[in-house]
């Protein structure tokens, strides 16, 4: 057995780093300037080519903090136009029209010079005095520089640069004619053929990736985009209160539901198995949405009872004694623990009838019955023990269930848990919290497998992992 779980562990490394991969190159290709959205900025090409010089350093400071100027990957395949320093560009829009005029004219040294020239411009329409200028033909010229910034095409660019140039003063001339200049350079210098010699950039650890996969496993998981905290303090936070919930729900459910089914695979066919079984199936046919929501507006105030506190009450103090924050807390839990639990109730009761009903016409139950053992004793002991199988197959998709929690629940309860943390988070676009749980709920579903396993074991002798099977 010790060897079995050895070998899955080893299994479970390239499993994590095939996820880590697919979860880390979604969370570089997600919409959004992560940055900008820290520093509460709108996200598109013009907001960004609006932005001023000041905004600019702390964008580019705090992109530096958080190693997003790094590489994203240890190596990365592109054609002999492509710069291995394309990275270090932040603003997405300019990043991909440097992309399409190195496919366009293939010299990556013209390239550079000609956007350079394009920035400074920029940058000089900025640190004009409105009073030596007229605003509406710097505003005119920056939306020409905008436009300049998205045209890859020599028809368009021309069209621009000349609109540019009725625009421009004399203050700006001399930047204005270095990116003429450099703009007929870039034409005239173009090659063609570039773009079809592929190219391998390797960049060594020091890459996002690696960064990334590092500090997440030393329990570093980032920073929250909403409220600039550490991920992992907002995570343990909600995970402990739902961690609290589903693991009691799950302990419920499995204490209620398998002495139910195993009293309606008894009883088939009688009042009450029937009973049973028709109550836990409207238990399942009823949404947990719509039954929190008729729970609390019956009974936790308003017009009707109120026999439970709403939802948003004042906390618990923290000065109160222990036995009132026990109490407190558990009668807090119990209407979002029934919500968290009815559901469940139904279909792992149905497991277990099936299990007892496949094993109680099995040989070693006539053994069992010719011996003279008690019905009881023969139920509970020998036919539950082989009907224990499909319950533990059951558990290994329930177990990462246990933090991801239920944003519909939380919600209507007002519990700060993993699903309402998620659920704001993806409204919020905060991808270092969503991929965090993506992570976590990967690790869970692994673990919980190979819990099964071990179950699997444990309940039935004959099942064995040594290498003799």
């Amino acid at each position: 057995m010790l060897k079995y779980i050895f070998r899955r562990t080893l299994i479970f490394i390239p499993t994590l780093v095939a996820i880590s991969l697919l979860t880390f190159f979604i969370s570089v290709n997600a919409p959004g300037d992560p940055v900008a959205l820290m520093l509460n900025r709108a996200d598109g090409n013009q907001a960004q080519s609006t932005q001023n010089s000041a905004g600019d350093k702390e964008h580019a400071e705090l992109r530096h903090q958080l190693g997003f100027d790094l590489p994203v990957f240890y190596f990365s395949l592109t054609d002999a136009t492509i710069a291995d320093t394309l990275h270090r560009i932040y603003k997405n829009g300019h990043k991909e029209i440097l992309k399409r005029l190195s496919n366009e004219y293939g010299n990556w040294n013209t390239i550079s010079e000609y956007y350079l020239s394009v920035v400074k411009l920029e940058s000089a329409l900025y640190s004009l005095n409105t009073n030596e200028f007229d605003l509406s033909r710097i505003s005119e010229s920056k939306n020409l520089i905008v436009k300049l910034l998205e045209n890859h095409k020599e028809e368009n660019i021309r069209k621009i640069l000349s609109n540019i140039s009725n625009q421009i003063s004399h203050t700006l001339e001399n930047e204005r004619s270095h990116l003429q200049s450099d703009f007929e350079k870039m034409i005239a210098e173009k090659n063609a053929y570039e773009k079809y010699i592929p190219v391998i950039h390797c960049y060594g650890l020091n890459n996002q990736y690696h960064r990334w996969m590092m500090n997440f496993i030393t329990g570093d998981f980032g920073i929250s985009y909403q409220d600039k905290r550490p991920v992992h303090d907002s995570l343990f936070t909600a995970m402990g209160k739902t961690l609290q919930i589903s693991m009691l729900s799950i302990f419920f459910a499995y204490c209620i539901a398998i002495p139910l089914g195993v009293q309606s695979a008894i009883k088939k066919g009688t009042r009450s198995e029937k009973t049973i079984t028709t109550t836990l199936f409207i238990l399942y046919s009823l949404p947990s949405f719509w039954m929190a929501t008729m729970l609390v507006i019956f009974l936790c105030g308003g017009d009707y009872l109120s026999w439970f506190p709403a939802p948003g009450s004042a906390p618990i103090p923290d000065d109160a004694p222990l036995w009132y924050k026990i109490l407190e807390g558990s009668y807090r839990l119990i209407l979002p623990l029934f919500c968290w639990t009815y559901g469940s109730l139904a279909f792992i009761s149905r497991q277990m009838r099936g299990g007892i009903l496949s094993n109680i016409h099995q040989d070693y139950i006539r053994t069992a019955r010719a011996k003279g053992l008690d019905e009881k004793q023969i139920i509970w002991k020998h036919a539950l023990k082989n009907s224990l199988l499909p319950l533990i197959t059951l558990f290994a998709s329930i177990f990462p269930l246990a933090i991801s929690g239920s944003f519909v629940i939380e919600t209507i309860f007002n519990i700060q848990g993993m699903g309402k943390l998620s659920l704001d988070a993806l409204y919020a676009r905060d991808y270092p919290i969503i991929f965090t749980v993506m992570m976590f709920t990967a690790i869970l579903s692994m673990l919980g497998n190979l819990i099964s396993d071990i179950l699997y074991a444990l309940v039935d002798p004959r099942i064995s992992y040594t290498e003799q099977t």
